[in-house]
């Protein structure tokens, strides 16, 4: 008979098993939370751009091998070198096509002005150039010929026959047009307290307005009608030139809508 001791021994294996705080569900979490959060950072980045990214963002999306394709433009608005090249020469020769168009109704208007003598001693006073917004005509004073009545918003007749043929003319355009009233640095002498150069200015270019828009020019093509007093004057060597006395009707180039 044998006793305990000649028993083998028994070994024991212990397992250390982690609670559920020390598992790998952790890690999955975690990068849930990472995916979000880039998701998050991609959505505020789209929101912040301009529409045009966000136009491509959104073809993108619809359709990812087109979007390669054709678009030849990135998520970050890039484009390739030849795409970009391209697209400056069509918006350079687009412009530069609406400067020879809007140079040849100025042309127009002056060839035109110059046959008739309704306007011999007036058309000297008319001055058509380029500036930062478009093409700018201006009709000034003279000691001899005015545009107004002294004082007043009141258009004189040969000037409202100018103004409506020049209106006609302008009528044949798509581009928008602001109407500016000008004074000299001359205080205004009459009328009530209160009305001073800068309503008679703006008075004076809603005169303006009326006698473009009497006919062919539609009033939904004026974009602005301002009154400036004497805060633009056209000689400020001479504050009280009569050239100061004007009104400025500028056509605006049409890719300028601010």
């Amino acid at each position: 008979m044998s006793n305990g001791s000649d028993l083998p021994p028994r070994i024991i294996k212990k397992v250390n098993k982690h609670g559920g705080g020390h598992g790998g569900a952790w890690k999955v979490a975690y990068a849930d939370f990472v995916t979000a959060m880039m998701a998050l950072f991609i959505v505020l980045w789209v929101l912040s751009q301009d529409q045009n990214v966000k136009q491509m963002v959104a073809n993108y999306f619809k359709d990812p091998i087109g979007f390669s394709s054709k678009a030849g433009k990135n998520l970050l608005g890039q484009g390739t070198e030849s795409s970009i090249k391209s697209n400056q020469n069509s918006l350079v020769s687009n412009h530069l096509k609406e400067i020879e168009i809007l140079k040849t109704m100025g042309d127009k208007i002056l060839g035109e002005l110059a046959k008739d003598p309704t306007f011999k001693n007036i058309v000297g006073q008319i001055k058509i150039e380029f500036v930062k917004d478009g093409l700018k005509i201006e009709l000034l004073d003279s000691s001899k010929n005015l545009f107004f009545e002294i004082g007043t918003s009141k258009l004189t007749k040969e000037a409202q026959l100018l103004l409506k043929k020049i209106g006609d003319q302008l009528a044949k355009l798509p581009n928008k047009i602001i109407i500016e009233g000008h004074t000299d640095a001359r205080p205004y002498a009459g009328g009530s307290d209160g009305y001073t150069n800068f309503e008679l200015s703006a008075d004076r270019a809603n005169s303006a307005r009326r006698a473009l828009t009497a006919d062919s020019l539609s009033d939904n093509q004026i974009d602005q009608v301002r009154g400036y007093a004497d805060r633009r004057l056209r000689d400020p060597a001479d504050p009280y030139s009569f050239v100061n006395r004007r009104i400025s009707i500028i056509v605006k180039y049409k890719d300028n809508t601010k």
